[in-house]
């Protein structure tokens, strides 16, 4: 069964959607009833304005394959947006979990585990929501998915005719039981078995997986071990996973088949009222300073500038930051109070690239400050518009590290008109539903989450692939090498890339 592992042999035939009469009627009985929708959800809501904020479709959303079709005189609302969910043996997730306390020596994860994921439940008020507020830590993405899936609208239990399929698998903690062992046949243990089961399922086999997906909740980094030596695990070296659609925290921008996500916050709505109250809240709020970090410096770190952004704070009377306050850290009232508090955000690399205080500065309605462009342009093409000038500032940490030009934050951040520092606030203001996961039990909601962007995406992909494979062809929409991040901020359209204003940083 190894070989079948490491060689893909599968076929990737499948039916192509063709339009019919019958299509065009129900994209006109969708545009009609869209129209009453929206009108009566306006009226019901008694603010129009904040209604279009938070239920406009944002103009970097992804073209959707799919829509509404009807079927016996009736309008079927799943069309193109069926997914079937394995039922994975419980050693690939619930075993995992199981063992929670093998996932870290230094903090307690059994803990926040719990509520699919979201964690504890946090008294609400004061600087966080007033209610549906939690502690729920940055890598538990899969038992949020997971979760979301097993109510998603339109799951189905026929595989054949399902439109994508979802791999309910823990990769990450698999990943963080195991990274530190010396043993790589143990390290690659349970996703090489992952590999196996899955390349015997006549679900996997009907495409070659290629209308699958899964949720790896860590950077990519601890999945892409290449060779016998190296950090992380083979999980996404084998071909039977290279076919499939993996979400992640963070993206390789060099390698094509894993897609970047949010980090989840703590905020998990319930209705639109809750995120619209929400929205309002931030529009309203003083911004005491001009810019704020939260973070603990990186002695002896070459990757980051937080030595340098802590000094520029520290000597500023218009920043606040954490330092290396004891207690701050952990306690999501006093990040977020912090975050409210500010104009701008700045989010340098962490361990990695990205940060989970992006989302959390955003959900705060605090333009984010990037001094890397893998920290979130590569990475959440999904979520976050194209045009990254609408609703953040970069400036690259190559001119404020020591021995660059070390140029002043402050100096850039106030070079910003006034009317400009406003309509990129409401732009991230308007961004908090695309970035927020919502509550998998809620019912009083319309509009789409982080969950349903990158679902919807998924989907996207799939039914390209699905109707290349059509017509005898293979989809290709992911390139590995030096310019692979470059394909993902081509507009709808364009194939051609060429030289971008990153290039001296990627």
């Amino acid at each position: 069964m190894a070989a079948s592992v490491v060689s893909d042999k599968s076929g990737g035939g499948a039916s192509l959607l063709r339009p019919s009469r019958v299509l065009f009627l129900a994209v006109l009985s969708t545009a009609f009833w869209s129209v009453i929708f929206y009108a009566h959800h306006s009226a019901v809501q008694g603010n129009a304005t904040m209604a279009s904020v938070l239920l406009r479709p944002s103009s970097f959303s992804r073209p959707l394959l799919t829509s509404f079709r009807l079927i016996g005189g009736g309008l079927d609302r799943c069309a193109g947006r069926r997914v079937y969910m394995y039922e994975l043996p419980p050693r690939f997730n619930a075993e995992l979990v199981r063992d929670c306390r093998l996932y870290s020596r230094s903090m307690d994860v059994c803990k926040l585990v719990v509520n699919d994921g979201f964690g504890p439940a946090l008294p609400g008020g004061g600087a966080l929501p007033e209610r549906d507020v939690y502690d729920t830590d940055q890598y538990m993405l899969a038992l949020i998915y997971h979760a979301r899936m097993r109510r998603y609208e339109c799951l189905t239990g026929d595989a054949a005719a399902a439109d994508a399929v979802f791999v309910p698998f823990y990769a990450g903690f698999d990943a963080a039981m195991n990274l530190m062992k010396s043993d790589l046949a143990a390290r690659d243990a349970l996703p090489r078995q992952l590999a196996e089961w899955l390349v015997r399922r006549p679900e996997w086999r009907a495409m070659g997986g290629r209308d699958h997906f899964m949720v790896a909740a860590r950077p990519v980094w601890d999945f892409y071990r290449g060779g016998d030596d190296g950090w992380g695990n083979a999980l996404l070296t084998y071909p039977a996973i290279r076919n499939t659609t993996v979400l992640t925290v963070e993206a390789n921008p060099w390698r094509g088949i894993d897609f970047g996500v949010p980090f989840p916050s703590h905020f998990h709505p319930t209705s639109d009222a809750d995120v619209l109250r929400w929205q309002d809240r931030m529009r309203r709020r003083g911004r005491r300073w001009l810019w704020a970090f939260a973070g603990a410096p990186r002695p002896g770190s070459t990757k980051t500038v937080r030595a340098q952004i802590i000094e520029q704070c520290t000597a500023s009377p218009s920043c606040t930051h954490f330092g290396s306050s004891p207690g701050h850290y952990n306690s999501p009232g006093r990040i977020m109070e912090l975050l409210e508090s500010a104009a701008f955000c700045v989010q340098p690399r962490g361990d990695s690239y990205t940060r989970k205080s992006t989302f959390d500065s955003m959900l705060a309605g605090c333009i984010p400050v990037f001094l890397h462009p893998a920290s979130a342009y590569t990475q959440y093409t999904w979520h976050l518009p194209r045009d990254y000038r609408s609703y953040s500032v970069f400036v690259p940490h190559t001119d404020v590290v020591a021995g660059g030009r070390n140029a002043s934050i402050e100096a850039a951040l106030r070079r910003i008109p006034a009317a400009t520092v406003a309509r990129m606030r409401e732009e991230v203001i308007r961004l908090i539903p695309r970035i927020t996961y919502r509550d998998p039990a809620a019912t009083l909601v319309t509009f789409r989450d982080a969950f349903d962007v990158a679902v919807d995406a998924v989907l996207d992909r799939v039914a390209r692939r699905r109707r290349a494979a059509a017509e005898g062809r293979e989809y290709v929409d992911v390139f590995d090498g030096h310019d692979s991040w470059k394909h993902n901020l081509l507009d709808d359209g364009q194939t051609q890339i060429g030289p971008h204003e990153f290039d001296p940083y990627l």
